[in-house]
């Protein structure tokens, strides 16, 4: 019989699967765990699991126990299931993972590994005595497996286009799925975000009863960066938090930011939770993200890893970049088949002194020579190579300059995370 880790991983082959039943049904054969704590969800296109840790981490502070849930994950399976902010150890995870095979087998039929290691996540969590969870979408909301916790309260961050095939190819039609999570007689909290996106999620939670609240709406927010590390200068309704540094790097980790505290705030403020300033100041100074923005000693120089794998986020590391370092660096990129290539490279070009193309080991990757064909199209003059694996590319990136930027892919990211540390 297969190990249950093994049984977990084969899942994989089931793919990407949207919806609702099989998952509630998983959930009520392991007797509800996500009923033992409270729970919160955070949509998105990019920026959810950067609010999930800063929320998470004010909670932290604030004295709760908490759960964190985050996908993929970069190196190991366990960082997807944290406690306290440790992700759990291997033995406590193959336990979890056993209980949810068994579970499992009551099913007319299998789950996905997606729905499996949600599952897993309330499982252990319960098992842990979590008081309260922080749980980041998978894909989109309305269907994704984390929507079927009865959360407490609800984040989105901003919308933008990725994942069209699944979510739909207009903003009002993608904002609608993540729309999804809003729950009846909760609060959401939107990022900053277009017009018509604040109009789908307001008539969403109109619909549904919930309280909707726009973050950028009562505050005077202001941003500086300097030496590539960005403050916040912020003053909402309930607080004057002065200047913030912020823990993560980039500018729009600004608006993430902004989010959180306005996610906390409104928690404590309808007593779900109780944080206060200094938590989340600690929510924001303190917090750490892996492969977003991380610059990584190397050889003498350093690699910026970043887990940019859509067009939005490939703006906001080029951005970071240019201001950070006013000059083009050498870039390492590996993208999955699936997302618009075209448009993230034409997004990172123009902060590219030299672009290497390669492949993370994923059969969704596009091959480098695939990649770089479409490199050369869509960003004509930049000098474009290939290299057969992303150990490879990082020597040939580093002919062209320091540091190195890592991008493309969140599998990527891992895969040379893993092999720098």
């Amino acid at each position: 019989m297969p190990s249950p880790l093994d049984y977990l991983f084969s899942l994989e082959q089931i793919g990407i699967k949207l919806g609702l039943a099989q998952i509630r049904a998983l959930v009520e054969a392991l007797g509800h765990p996500d009923r033992a704590y409270g729970s919160l969800i955070v949509a998105g296109t990019n920026g959810k699991g950067s609010v999930t840790a800063m929320v998470e981490r004010g909670l932290r502070a604030a004295g709760y126990r908490t759960g964190r849930y985050i996908s993929p994950h970069l190196v190991h399976l366990e960082e997807r299931f944290a406690v306290d902010g440790v992700p759990l150890d291997p033995a406590t995870v193959e336990a979890a993972a056993a209980r949810v095979r068994t579970a499992a087998g009551r099913l007319a039929d299998p789950p996905s590994f997606f729905e499996a290691t949600t599952a897993l996540a309330l499982d252990a969590f319960r098992e842990a005595g979590v008081e309260i969870a922080v749980l980041e979408v998978g894909l989109g909301g309305r269907l994704d497996a984390t929507n079927a916790v009865q959360a407490a309260g609800v984040a989105i961050t901003a919308i933008d286009f990725d994942h069209e095939q699944y979510l739909g190819h207009t903003l009002e039609a993608i904002a609608a799925e993540k729309a999804g999570v809003v729950k009846p007689g909760r609060v959401a909290v939107l990022g900053r975000n277009p017009r018509e996106v604040q109009a789908v999620v307001r008539t969403a939670c109109a619909a549904s009863g919930a309280d909707f609240v726009y973050a950028p709406d009562g505050c005077d927010a202001s941003a500086t960066v300097a030496d590539g590390r960005t403050t916040l200068t912020l003053r909402t309704a309930h607080h004057d938090y002065g200047a913030v540094p912020l823990g993560l790097r980039g500018r729009h980790q600004a608006d993430n930011a902004l989010v959180a505290v306005r996610l906390m705030e409104e928690l404590s403020s309808r007593r779900v939770v109780s944080v206060s300033a200094a938590d989340v100041r600690t929510a924001l100074t303190d917090v750490t993200w892996p492969a977003r923005l991380e610059l990584v000693p190397w050889r003498g120089g350093s690699v910026l890893l970043d887990g940019a794998h859509n067009p939005a986020g490939a703006r906001a590391l080029a951005s970071y970049v240019r201001e950070t370092y006013a000059r083009p660096l050498p870039f390492v990129v590996g993208v999955m088949r699936d997302k618009n290539i075209p448009a993230l490279i034409g997004a990172v070009a123009p902060a590219a002194a030299a672009l290497v193309c390669t492949a993370p080991a994923s059969p969704r990757a596009a091959a480098p020579a695939d990649l770089a064909r479409v490199a050369r199209e869509a960003a004509p003059g930049l000098e474009v190579r290939e290299a057969p694996d992303p150990i490879a590319a990082l020597a040939d990136a580093r002919a062209h300059g320091d540091p190195v930027v890592v991008a493309g892919s969140l599998y990527l990211a891992g895969e040379v995370r893993a092999y720098l540390t």
